[in-house]
């Protein structure tokens, strides 16, 4: 017998928040996770994004703190990005509706006065990243001894990112007698230590196998040669739009980024795609990410910055301009689409220096990627000589980072050049087999 909502004991006001959220029953991975939180253990889950596992802590949070008490927070979700914390809060907003408790994201990215002018008007839930969090609790205006729950969300990407000091800070400043819940798309060696200090005899759930997509999302790949093939297979896949009703197009640089969103800028107009990368303002990204959810826009071109945090339920279509080199960003990337039991396509370009990482990526996902025939209108260009070198340059380092011993095409080829100058200078200032000629030869004198 399929489990409901109400089988996993909410009360009144959280049910109706989730009649009005849409959903009708629990995913996985909250009906496995809810019953061991509500029961108060430490629940370690591991599930990958797109999985419902927000809702899987958030929700018995709320049920744990019914109402607004107080003046200090009583739980504490910690997130990696800006983007990540914002829909976390949503999230939380969402299914505290039919309460008063009182909710404050704090991130960088913008002052945080308003932050704390907030949370000094009494708080009960804090969703925040490590850093900002840090600040502004060091600037004495978070009180933390009355948290019972700690949350840390998407903690392979924190350690990725570099916020174990932060994190080891947090946890020395939190109550010893709390809650903690820790998630994580992937069971990293830095994440098992992290579990090792911060959870107590954890209930550990693990959705899905590591790192493996979701089962609703089908896979496909293009080998294509060069940057500008690339745009000519993106122009043929969106000729025949019918069936893709929400597009993610993931870039690795935001160069790439800027570049692809001009190109689509140019054929559907301003109306139709937004551009989501580090290098816009806090605001434009906000302003990006609503279009995108709330259907104003169809295509949105990101960097990985936005690969995690986006909570758009009906993504139709990823397409990965460029193979992440982080391989796990792989999994999150493809998990904006087939979310919450619905079907999902990724479609991946891969060119030669990318085959690397797509071979790491299918060791980590356990599959091999359906390769398709380039389609037969897609003109193929001619590498540019600069991107070709690029290409080979990339490869050799690839090859040495196997094999320490390779000295690669370049260097062989560097090495060649240079024996030949050193002979023809040995022969010159040996002047064929005579005495050496006084002074530098021409072609050792400095450059400037």
């Amino acid at each position: 017998m399929a489990v409901t909502f109400e089988d996993l004991k909410f009360n009144r006001q959280i049910l109706n928040a989730i009649a009005d959220a849409g959903y009708t029953e629990p995913t996985p991975v909250q009906q496995k996770t809810i019953p061991p939180i509500m029961n108060g253990q430490d629940v370690m889950g591991i599930a990958q994004t797109g999985t419902g596992k927000t809702a899987a802590y958030v929700l018995p949070i709320v049920m744990r703190l019914k109402y607004a008490q107080g003046d200090h927070a009583r739980a504490l979700i910690v997130a990696p990005t800006r983007e990540l914390a914002m829909q976390i809060e949503e999230n939380v907003k969402i299914y505290s509706k039919y309460t008063d408790l009182r909710i404050v994201s704090v991130y960088g990215g913008l002052g945080p006065k308003t932050q704390i002018e907030i949370i000094n008007k009494g708080v009960d839930i804090i969703v925040a990243t490590p850093g900002r969090f840090m600040d502004i609790y060091l600037a004495g205006h978070i009180v933390t001894k009355t948290i019972q729950v700690l949350v840390l969300d998407e903690a392979d990407k924190m350690m990725d990112m570099g916020f174990m000091p932060q994190i080891n800070r947090i946890l020395e400043i939190v109550p010893v007698k709390r809650q903690n819940l820790l998630f994580s798309a992937t069971m990293s060696d830095k994440v098992h230590e992290l579990s090792g200090n911060f959870l107590e005899f954890p209930t550990v759930i693990e959705v899905t196998p590591q790192a493996t997509p979701a089962q609703t999302v089908e896979q496909k790949l293009y080998h294509v040669p060069n940057m500008k093939t690339k745009i000519n297979l993106l122009r043929e896949l969106l000729k025949d739009e019918s069936d893709i009703t929400k597009l993610m197009i993931f870039c690795k640089t935001r160069i790439v980024a800027e570049d692809v969103y001009k190109f689509l800028l140019r054929k559907y107009g301003e109306g139709h795609v937004k551009v989501l990368h580090a290098n816009k303002g806090q605001n434009t990204r906000i302003n990006s990410m609503n279009a995108f959810k709330n259907d104003e826009v169809k295509i949105l071109v990101a960097t990985d910055v936005a690969s995690r945090g986006i909570d758009v339920s009906d993504v139709s279509h990823v397409i990965n301009f460029d193979v992440p080199v982080v391989t796990e960003d792989y999994v999150h990337r493809i998990g904006r689409t087939g979310r919450a039991l619905q079907s999902g396509v990724a479609i991946t370009f891969c060119n030669p220096t990318e085959e690397y990482y797509i071979n790491k990526i299918q060791k980590l996902i356990k599959q091999t990627i359906p390769l398709l025939d380039m389609p037969v209108d897609v003109f193929v260009e001619e590498t540019p000589y600069e991107e070709r070198q690029d290409q080979n340059r990339e490869i050799d380092l690839q090859k040495r980072k196997e094999d320490p011993d390779f000295k690669g095409a370049f260097h062989e080829k560097k090495t060649m050049n240079q024996r030949k100058k050193f002979d023809a200078v040995k022969a010159k200032r040996t002047g064929a087999g005579g005495p050496p000629k006084k002074g530098k030869p021409k072609s050792f004198k400095k450059k400037h």
